[in-house]
């Protein structure tokens, strides 16, 4: 028997380690993959059975559908890409719980992508973060490409068609920066806001502006449109002059409402410290009334009284600007208190400038948009767009309302 060199020996057996090892991890891998793949499979079954109330090929006088096939589908995992198979129902739907929990899941590493993109985390970093969050690791090769499919992918949420109709709008911008030139300068990014008819909210639109101009506005309302935004009949927002001249052009049937909140804010710019409590107090005891014929007397007096207190300006301010934020007083009571200012889409802005304020300048207004828009389809994927925020039958009701002074 021939004796082979120690050394020889100790490398063969370290390389005959090394294989086992690779091979036993793969044989895990794929033992890992398979039952999560079995899992979610069964899962899936589970939930279709109770949907129907009976299992598959059971009788029972409990059931209310069928089984109709099943359609493949993928699914990333952190074991691994895995393949699942939906069931279809013959007459309800199936909208299961995985399914949803992976779009919200997809739809936040998206967002995540581009926000280490536009943060300037090194490529080296996207990988392993990438791999963390999908459980596959994405080679320095394909990130931009994955960003680019990421934008068109926005682009095409961003430019889909609006179904049914949105009785109640709300409008706002937020200023962003970028640098040009060696300078840093202001966007602007157009936001939109729906309630629709079913009474859940919706994210309309989103879009650059040059700034908060006429211009700009018109821009924005035409696309929104184009995009099929009908049946609008209020409109909440800021006292922005571009818009209140634009948004008549194209909905001239609904009515403006001015944020109490911003009008609030204009009117205490005028008052000293001291007396800003008390002022306040007057200003909210105006949208506390019953109807608006109430509103409207209540002002008259709260005018006369900071005249009396030799708030002059703001006085001025009060008068010219009160009557613009009543018009939610022609709407069902119950609405009014998410009517009449823009405190819904305020909650999205701050949010958004939280979420943006990692960036700071962005290298140009696309990409501050597409940014912002992440955010916002990821937003519109939560509670926040399938939860209900109104009982619109109050608005269908054929009731006769009082027209108090409109």
């Amino acid at each position: 028997m021939t004796n082979l060199p120690e050394d020889r020996t100790g490398e063969e057996i370290r390389d005959a380690i090394k294989i086992d090892g690779e091979a036993v991890r793969g044989h895990l891998d794929e033992l890992v993959r398979s039952t999560v793949e079995e899992t979610l499979n069964q899962m899936l079954d589970a939930e279709a059975d109770q949907i129907c109330k009976a299992k598959r090929y059971e009788r029972s006088p409990d059931r209310v559908d069928s089984r109709a096939g099943s359609y493949s589908r993928k699914l990333q995992t952190k074991a691994g890409e895995v393949s699942l198979k939906v069931p279809r129902l013959r007459s309800l739907p199936l909208e299961t719980q995985i399914i949803e929990r992976y779009k919200r899941r997809e739809a936040s590493v998206e967002e995540a992508l581009v926000e280490m993109y536009l943060a300037g985390v090194s490529v080296r970093r996207v990988e392993d973060i990438t791999e963390a969050l999908w459980g596959t690791r994405v080679s320095s090769s394909t990130v931009s490409e994955l960003n680019q499919k990421i934008y068109e992918r926005i682009d095409v949420w961003r430019n889909r068609p609006l179904e049914g109709e949105h009785p109640y709008v709300m409008l706002d911008g937020i200023w962003l920066k970028r640098s040009w030139g060696g300078e840093v300068k202001n966007i602007a990014v157009l936001v939109a806001v729906g309630v629709r008819s079913d009474g859940h909210r919706e994210i309309l639109s989103v879009a650059e502006g040059t700034k908060e101009d006429s211009e700009s506005w018109r821009t924005f309302l035409r696309h929104l449109k184009e995009r099929g935004l009908q049946g609008v009949r209020l409109i909440t927002s800021d006292k922005c002059l571009g818009l209140v001249e634009a948004f008549g052009e194209f909905f001239p049937e609904a009515a403006w409402q001015r944020c109490i909140v911003h009008f609030y804010r204009n009117v205490l710019k005028d008052v000293p410290r001291s007396k800003s409590r008390d002022v306040a107090a007057m200003l909210k005891a105006v949208h506390a009334q019953e109807d608006r014929t109430a509103a409207t007397e209540k002002a008259e007096q709260v005018a006369e009284k900071l005249a009396a207190l030799r708030l002059g300006n703001a006085a001025k301010c009060f008068r010219a600007g009160v009557q613009e934020t009543l018009a939610y007083m022609n709407f069902p009571r119950e609405h009014w208190t998410r009517l009449r200012s823009n405190n819904m889409l305020e909650r999205i802005m701050k949010e958004i400038r939280r979420r943006t304020r990692v960036v700071g300048a962005f290298p140009d207004g696309q990409s501050a948009l597409m940014l912002v828009a992440a955010r916002l389809r990821h937003i519109a994927g939560t509670h926040w767009g399938t939860r209900r925020y109104l009982d619109m039958d109050r608005l269908h009701e054929p009731e006769e309302r009082e027209d108090h002074g409109a």
